[in-house]
């Protein structure tokens, strides 16, 4: 279900307002990206998806890319950016701020106007030193399809059909430990070689309008090879 806030604007039309949440990770330039990309593509009539990090890279990493190339539409539009660009007095005020890894937590990020609540998903840095090629471009891949089972969790909850309350500029957290918002944690190490949570709901094709081929790949036996049953 969407959210329900509606606004109207002329001639009697209602727009349904959107849910915003950013995505964390120090880089933003393959976790983060790639969430973004998955929230947009899958519920991109329900959910604005942006993302951001403190030391932003130059540009999305090469692999990160090759993984969102088969069946995400926009990724020309993708790009690292500082989270200080939405810190400012015209940012888009975020409901949600999530982080992909434990240096982009609630004690280290800046503060997020809106009062937005806090997640914390933590997936493996797939470009961890001492890995081959190969390993790496594994990794890349096991960590895409957790990505894509989260985010695919994430928009089947029921927490997200009523807009958040905001109260001012808290810090991000401090609107969520009332919420008690709770989604499976996908932690995983380089050589680990299990999904994070084999209860991560696959995505609803229904609700995917956009989704075209991840959609159709997520409920592919053959993407199961990513994880150990």
């Amino acid at each position: 279900m969407a959210p329900r806030s509606k606004k109207k604007h002329g001639y009697g039309v209602s727009v349904t307002r959107k849910y915003k949440v950013l995505f964390l990770c120090r880089n933003n330039s393959v976790r983060s990206i790639i969430a973004e990309a998955l929230l947009r593509e899958l519920a991109g009539h329900r959910f604005e998806a942006f993302s951001a990090g403190p030391e932003p890279a130059a540009r999305v990493h090469p692999l990160a890319v090759a993984q969102l190339r088969p069946g995400i539409s926009g990724r020309d539009i993708l790009s690292p950016k500082s989270w200080l660009e939405f810190t400012g007095e015209w940012a888009p005020r975020m409901d949600l701020v999530i982080a992909l890894d434990e240096s982009v937590d609630e004690h280290h990020a800046p503060a997020f106007p809106g009062a937005p609540s806090l997640l914390g998903w933590t997936f493996a840095n797939p470009l961890a030193d001492g890995v081959s090629a190969d390993e790496r471009a594994r990794l890349f891949d096991k960590m895409f399809w957790q990505i894509v089972r989260q985010v695919s969790a994430f928009i089947e909850l029921p927490q997200y059909a009523v807009p958040p309350v905001r109260d001012g500029g808290a810090r991000i957290g401090a609107a969520a430990i009332s919420a008690s918002i709770s989604t499976p944690t996908a932690t995983s190490s380089p050589g680990d070689t299990r999904c994070a949570d084999h209860s991560l709901a696959s995505a609803s094709i229904s609700d995917s309008a956009n989704a075209g081929t991840i959609s159709a790949t997520i409920a592919s036996p053959d993407q199961a090879t990513t994880c150990d049953a």
